[in-house]
């Protein structure tokens, strides 16, 4: 059985600490919108999806236990609560989406007959529930598609296939089975994953404390590396494909994605290792051009330079952190996969566009 980032019934939702991940593991209780942007700017929860379905359920559930009674108050604390919550990371394009879908949704229902508070109350509520529904249902396609593609471009026969993944785009970034950790389950699934590298994912270390707990949870072959040790371990472990999931892909097929994924697409491209992003079009921005539009989240120093508390760094250094690299789009090589399709960059926004 999978892990799960959240736990949710209505007017309830529990969210796993990540923080405290591999040694303990903890779900605390979210009840509103406070508390649910305050889980995701900490990053108790992460990944693109979660951090979308989190904040739209902490609102359901602040909603449910204390509904609005004009019409009017409603329309003021969702649009301010949305504001807050897109604000909390905003590299992720998903929480910005599902905002400004549910803003649309929200007004659309406020201008029919007989609108009431307590009637609004309860779509939006619903339309939180299906937004987490679907992104499960998402992450399975995602998964299938994208490991029948490496298998196809794999000229491996029956043999299994050596996977090459970095940060955690799993159960713990989504609401359930993941993105590029999603394939990876489905070609497991099929009997025909031979073994899988995760990154340590310095400095917050999401592949060796998230994706490695995932991994073994499931007994699925896999090895840890540290993120230096990519490049060699493509040309000795003969690794078939390198997959990593998204935050945001814009319109050219450019993607930010964890601080190192850049650097994978580059050896991947040396070594002649089709590299692929798996993400649901949730995470693709078609209103950006290309990846200088994206802006970079950066994180604490504190984060580079202690672990666990503990100062690791010479006194007085100066630190960047960036959360995220942009990894350009012809560096993509095996191709976009989505719940959609599989697309080259080129190929992403008709393809999308067909899809909608």
């Amino acid at each position: 059985m999978s892990l799960e980032s959240l736990r949710y019934s209505r007017g309830n939702l529990l969210v796993l600490n990540q923080l405290l991940l591999p040694h303990i593991t903890e779900y605390e209780a979210v009840t509103g919108v406070r508390g649910g942007a305050e889980a995701i700017r900490e990053m108790k929860v992460r990944g693109a999806p979660a951090i979308a379905i989190v904040g739209v359920l902490s609102l359901a559930v602040e909603l449910t236990s204390d509904p609005p009674r004009e019409v009017s108050e409603l329309l003021t604390f969702v649009r301010e609560s949305l504001d807050r919550l897109t604000s909390a990371r905003p590299t992720a394009v998903n929480m910005k989406k599902a905002a400004d879908e549910l803003s649309e949704f929200l007004a659309r229902e406020a201008e029919l007959p007989g609108a009431t508070p307590q009637g609004l109350t309860e779509s939006v509520v619903r339309w939180a529930e299906l937004l987490l529904k679907k992104d499960v249902q998402d992450n399975h396609e995602i998964g299938d598609l994208g490991a029948r593609h490496i298998l196809q471009g794999a000229a491996s026969g029956g043999a299994g296939v050596t996977v090459l993944t970095h940060c955690n785009t799993g159960s713990l970034a989504t609401a359930g089975y993941g993105t590029a950790l999603g394939v990876v389950r489905s070609l497991h699934a099929l009997g025909r994953l031979s073994h899988v590298f995760c990154t340590e994912t310095r400095p917050y270390n999401q592949g060796s404390r998230l994706t490695a707990y995932e991994l073994v949870h499931e007994d699925i072959p896999a090895t840890l590396i540290t993120d230096s040790m990519a490049a060699v371990t493509m040309r000795e472990r003969r690794v078939t494909a390198v997959v990593v999931g998204a935050d945001r892909v814009v319109a050219n097929g450019d993607t930010a994605n964890k601080v190192g994924t850049y650097q994978l697409a580059v050896s991947a491209k040396y070594h002649g290792i089709p590299f692929y992003v798996a993400a649901p079009s949730t995470s693709c921005d078609l209103s950006l051009p290309n990846g200088d539009s994206i802006v970079i989240e950066e994180r604490p120093s504190h984060e580079l330079t202690d672990v666990n508390g503990v100062r690791l760094a010479a006194p007085g250094i100066g630190v960047w952190n960036p959360a995220f690299d942009v990894t350009p789009h012809e560096l993509i090589t095996g191709g976009i996969i989505t719940e959609l399709g599989i697309f080259r960059p080129e190929e992403l926004r008709d393809g999308l566009t067909r899809g909608e």
